[in-house]
């Protein structure tokens, strides 16, 4: 881990991107401005991905990366929540395309890359099986009683729940992912625990305290700031997503990716580390955060302002989820991987976005 002082740029970045989205609220990041300001927020990533991997190492697995899911996610939700109170009535679907934009990213862009770049530097890593499998679990849970159940139930019409199963659904995604939490903290830490590895990050002296806090502090501006960004970047990206002809869910898929990038490049350093651990840990985590925290968030402001929210997949995204889900317990099954899963993985995510651009 990182010793000494805090390099300039780890605090020089995430300014920039907070002078730019402070300029976002004044004027609107278009011609001249768009440029600096994801220049900026590309470079906050990189430094959210430093300040997390400082917390992270202080705490210890499996805290630091729950640090990291749970920071972002709940950022994340907030995006949406105050996307959909800005335009309820052409937002209904928003909530919906942003977990399953989440989904398909980590469990298949984040795990696909992961797994190849690991198994081209190290040929086979492991990992321990009973996190994954519990992870996997939770995850086939909550994605089909919130994503697939909505297109067969009858109270209402279309893939919509009625308040009552809506709030429901919120509640059983609280259970799920609170005793996920539980379980990976408390009950079975030790599933979650790096091996030893001989990696000499993992037995460097942590920082200190007064470093961690610090860090933490950082972090979370550079959240803010990215996702802020993000939000004050995506007209720009609607006006070049439509110059392109291509469909207005690729706005959502490019946001959300913005959005996780800094677990992803942590995931993937922590796997180049032969740390796979970690990278699972990370990407399972994120995926189960994303569903079990913002289905309940949005549940609650659709049920209290009687707004429209929509839920189910439509049978091409139904159809990659499940594809997704029985992929990820056949190569994540055997708690050793080889970068023929990452492939696997990659060429579902491939046709994911392909899919998304030619619906």
């Amino acid at each position: 881990m990182i010793k000494g002082q805090m390099p300039w740029w780890a605090w020089a970045w995430p300014l920039a991107a907070l002078v730019m989205f402070g300029i976002s609220v004044f004027v609107e990041l278009r011609g001249l401005f768009a440029l600096p300001a994801g220049v900026a927020l590309i470079a906050a990533v990189f430094a959210a991905v430093y300040h997390a991997e400082i917390i992270a190492h202080r705490v210890g697995e499996p805290y630091g990366t729950l640090t990291l899911a749970l920071a972002v996610t709940v950022i994340e939700t907030g995006l949406i929540v105050s996307l959909m109170l800005a335009a309820p009535g052409d937002k209904s679907d928003l909530a919906r395309d942003t977990v399953f934009a989440a989904v398909m990213i980590i469990c298949n862009g984040v795990v696909g890359v992961c797994l190849l770049f690991g198994g081209i530097r190290h040929r086979e890593q492991g990992f321990q099986l009973e996190s994954a499998l519990a992870a996997l679990a939770v995850l086939a849970a909550l994605t089909v009683l919130t994503l697939l159940v909505p297109n067969l139930t009858t109270s209402t019409p279309g893939p919509i729940f009625a308040t009552s199963q809506l709030a429901f659904a919120a509640c059983a995604s609280l259970v799920l992912y609170g005793s996920f939490v539980f379980f990976q903290t408390v009950r079975h830490r030790d599933y979650f625990l790096v091996p030893d590895g001989g990696d000499e990050e993992v037995h460097a002296a942590p920082p200190s305290s007064a470093q961690a806090f610090l860090s933490l502090f950082v972090l979370v501006a550079t959240l803010v700031a990215i996702v802020g960004l993000a939000k004050a970047l995506s007209p720009t990206l609607e006006t070049w997503v439509a110059a392109l002809g291509s469909p207005k869910a690729v706005v959502g898929i490019l946001v959300a990716a913005l959005v996780l990038m800094p677990e992803s490049l942590a995931a993937l350093r922590a796997a180049r580390a032969n740390r796979l651990q970690t990278s699972m840990n990370l990407a399972l985590g994120s995926a189960l955060a994303s569903i079990g925290l913002t289905i309940p968030a949005v549940a609650t402001v659709s049920i209290l302002l009687n707004e429209r929210l929509t839920l189910g997949l439509d049978a091409k995204e139904a159809v990659l989820l499940a594809l997704t889900l029985l992929v990820a317990v056949i190569t994540l099954g055997t708690g050793r991987t080889t970068l023929l899963q990452g492939v696997v993985h990659l060429v579902i995510f491939a046709a994911f976005l392909f899919f998304a651009v030619v619906p």
